[in-house]
């Protein structure tokens, strides 16, 4: 499978947004918690509070993985500061699109920082027409796409 066409397939999969599971471990101590995420610029975003554990964990250790619908997507997350301060406030138009509930409930102009999550792997679980299941595999870095068959007749088949 071609890179550019295993991006396109996790690009329809994630969508504008998520809400997506964060894990990330300090310590040895692994925490899994929901995010509201946007995706936009080939990456993953979500705001948090500055004063919250998972904040403090990021700083310390910045590898996450994120997780939502047969998707995992392991990264690094940077901190990129207030929500408010982003240039072209992107994120903020975006969450009040998209996540309205939620950024009216949550949004602390003076807590609130964004986090940018850089993918570089990334596995999906699908299945194709005749409910064969499948994974891809996307490495970022070398911008490489594997398909793997999971169902052994399919594998039988030789099928790609």
């Amino acid at each position: 499978m071609e890179f550019k066409e295993a991006k396109a397939l996790l690009d329809k999969k994630l969508g504008d947004w998520k809400i997506m599971a964060l894990a990330s471990c300090v310590d040895n101590k692994p925490m899994v918690r929901n995010v509201s995420c946007l995706i936009y610029n080939d990456k993953i975003y979500f705001k948090t509070d500055k004063n919250f554990r998972k904040t403090q964990q990021l700083y310390q250790n910045p590898q996450v993985a994120l997780c939502c619908g047969g998707v995992q997507v392991e990264g690094t997350a940077t901190i990129k500061g207030l929500v408010v301060e982003e240039e072209g406030r992107i994120f903020e138009k975006k969450y009040k699109e998209f996540l309205w509930q939620s950024y009216n409930a949550y949004s602390h102009e003076e807590d609130e920082i964004l986090i940018e999550v850089t993918p570089e792997f990334v596995e999906i679980w699908d299945e194709d027409e005749q409910r064969n299941a499948f994974q891809i595999f996307i490495n970022f870095d070398q911008e490489e796409a594997v398909y793997q068959p999971y169902d052994k007749k399919e594998q039988e088949n030789g099928v790609q």
